[in-house]
């Protein structure tokens, strides 16, 4: 995982994705090695994470968090569709139970505090 800014993750986006803009993450799976455990790639803007958590009412831990979850997933082949739609997707619900069951260790988030979604800038 690296940590980069919003120019650079802008650059990837647009290098590899074909999209213009920063986003918040983006993950890159590398290709299989059998006998092996996925490997991969995971890139993160912290600064545009933390502009969507302050949007979104969520701590930047949080956000954090959700983006490393988030990236991950993908690693492992997990997708979503774009748009709306994306929080609706399996690979969504997967995430936010592994982020919930991560936000609930001793001293990380009181119980009756609720997790909140995020609608991440893109990946």
């Amino acid at each position: 995982m690296a940590l980069v800014s919003a120019a650079r993750i802008a650059r990837l986006n647009r290098t590899h994705l074909g999209a213009s803009g920063f986003t918040d993450v983006i993950a890159f799976s590398l290709a299989p090695i059998p006998g092996q455990p996925q490997r991969g790639d995971v890139y993160i803007a912290p600064s545009v994470a933390r502009s969507n958590a302050k949007r979104l009412g969520v701590g930047l831990n949080e956000e954090l968090q959700r983006l490393v979850v988030h990236g991950v997933l993908h690693v492992l082949g997990y997708d979503h569709p774009a748009g709306s739609q994306r929080m609706q997707s399996p690979m969504w619900s997967r995430q936010e139970m592994l982020l919930a069951r991560a936000l609930r260790l001793p001293k990380t988030r009181p119980a009756s505090q609720p997790l909140r979604r995020s609608s991440a800038a893109g990946e």
